[in-house]
């Protein structure tokens, strides 16, 4: 069998070789690539393997077609957005994903850049660096403040938790009403969690339902004062909307881990010009740790694919 790994893993060479030694015992033969957009070479590299492995880059829909060995892609990631599903779903690709593996990693990014901007820690440290003070500068609290949460998966309820343990009142929404929750968690509509919501934090999946979700009549019914965060997909938020949003004060600030792209973006992008704005480039789920636990999910999904009982099913 030959698996083709189409992309770094974001672990050390030691740990991948540990991790690959027990399927190559049984004759598993890996193949490691580095990323690629272009069509020709994925359909090249992976033309007569039984199994890819990927992270988030793209995989279209006709290099899936054309790789008419593929049985299983195996993804190092929570969202599949990003695969060409169809395809696999036509084909009777299984297909998994490497659900948890960040938890932990999204919500305290999503915490850590709250934090940055409540206390202007990007503009005092410059300040200080330069020799000034803190006049103009100062922070606010979380304590007291209304953090409102669409999405409350694993992700969402991890980063509800957080809050609440910094003296905030959570309100939350999702597509399904979540049972037997943490008391401190009000689950409340869309419209009613956006306008009382200090902070709006974005965890929900990307699909037709979300897509362009934030727009800028949902802006409008946020709080002035309000800060959105979205650590979910870019196009959950119309990225032309927000732009115009923080430009004409409608909302008071944006954190922004995911955008309409995948980083490298361009520097000319509205987003990037907008006023107020804590921006990275698609980080939130990358730490040690969760690279270690991704790699351990994506190995522990292809040995239960080789024994017949696939696991994180998506296809």
């Amino acid at each position: 069998m030959k698996v083709a790994i189409m992309e770094g893993l974001g672990i050390s060479a030691q740990e991948l070789a540990q991790r690959k030694k027990p399927f190559e015992e049984k004759g598993v033969v890996f193949e490691e690539f580095s990323r690629t957009t272009d069509p020709a070479k994925l359909i090249e590299q992976a033309r007569d393997a039984e199994v890819m492995i990927l992270a988030n880059m793209p995989m279209p829909a006709q290099v899936i077609r054309a790789c008419s060995e593929l049985k299983f892609i195996d993804v190092a990631f929570t969202g599949v957005d990003h695969v060409g599903l169809d395809a696999a779903k036509e084909l009777g690709i299984a297909v998994s994903n490497a659900s948890g593996y960040s938890n932990e990693a999204v919500a305290e990014l999503v915490l850590g850049m709250v934090l940055s901007m409540a206390r202007n820690l990007r503009q005092v440290e410059d300040r200080c660096r330069s020799g000034g003070t803190k006049d103009g500068l100062v922070g606010w609290e979380l304590k007291g403040k209304t953090a409102g949460i669409i999405g409350l998966g694993k992700i969402g309820a991890r980063t509800a938790e957080l809050f609440h343990a910094f003296g905030c009142q959570v309100l939350a929404q999702s597509r399904t009403r979540h049972q037997g929750g943490p008391e401190y968690i009000e689950q409340v509509s869309q419209e009613e969690l956006l306008r009382r919501s200090d902070i709006v934090v974005l965890h929900c999946p990307l699909n037709d339902s979300t897509r362009g979700l934030i727009n800028a009549e949902k802006l409008a019914m946020m709080k002035p004062s309000a800060l959105l965060v979205n650590a979910a997909r870019g196009p959950v938020v119309n990225e032309a909307d927000l732009a115009t949003a923080l430009k004409n004060n409608i909302i008071a600030g944006a954190c922004l881990d995911v955008f309409d792209k995948e980083p490298p973006l361009d520097p000319e992008s509205p987003i990037l010009r907008a006023p107020n704005t804590l921006v990275t480039p698609h980080v939130a789920f990358a730490t040690q740790e969760s690279m270690s636990l991704r790699a351990e999910i994506v190995f522990e999904n292809l040995a239960n694919w080789m024994e017949g009982k696939q696991s994180n099913i998506v296809l």
